[in-house]
């Protein structure tokens, strides 16, 4: 089986973030695959809920041999590495949030897990940071590339690149 390009969302909004997106970046490559692309740090408003911490947000390229459903149980063990729970239909402030965003081409509806993410084209903490990475990259189901699903997005949230990039820790 050979390489699969896969598009994952990283996000995060309290505890030591430079540290966890350093660590969560190096456990993706020791469980999931050779990181090919990494997007600048992106800020945002907290979305769908209200919290006092901004998140970092931050698109990562990376080559794998995992099935879809094998790169998910590999995300999740990391987000329970940073403490995630989930709760159910809520969102909530996190140390690590990473989502599937896209797999190839491939469009794959399951309970488990929906490739492309359903919310991809809704978000633009996720399309930002994906337009630095893969500008032309087109969406497996509405064929629209990142540049014009960003033109059509109608969040209003700012989302401003980390300036200076922070990651001392």
């Amino acid at each position: 089986m050979g390489d699969h390009q896969i598009f994952l969302g990283l996000g995060g909004n309290i505890g030591k973030k430079s540290r966890i997106f350093k660590k969560t970046l190096s456990l993706i490559e020791a469980r999931i695959g050779k990181i090919d692309r990494i997007s600048p740090v992106y800020v945002s408003p907290p979305w769908g809920f209200e919290a006092r911490e901004e998140f970092w947000n931050q698109v990562i390229v990376v080559n794998t041999r995992l099935t879809p459903r094998e790169v998910l149980h590999e995300t999740q063990k990391i987000e329970a590495y940073f403490g995630r729970k989930r709760e159910s239909g809520r969102y909530l402030s996190r140390r690590m949030d990473i989502d599937i965003l896209f797999y190839d081409q491939l469009v794959l509806v399951s309970e488990e897990l929906s490739i492309p993410h359903p919310l991809v084209e809704r978000r633009k903490f996720v399309l930002i940071p994906l337009a630095s990475v893969s500008p032309d990259f087109r969406h497996p189901v509405t064929g629209k590339s990142v540049t014009e699903m960003i033109s059509e997005c109608d969040d209003l949230a700012e989302i401003k690149p980390l300036d200076p990039p922070d990651l001392k820790g």
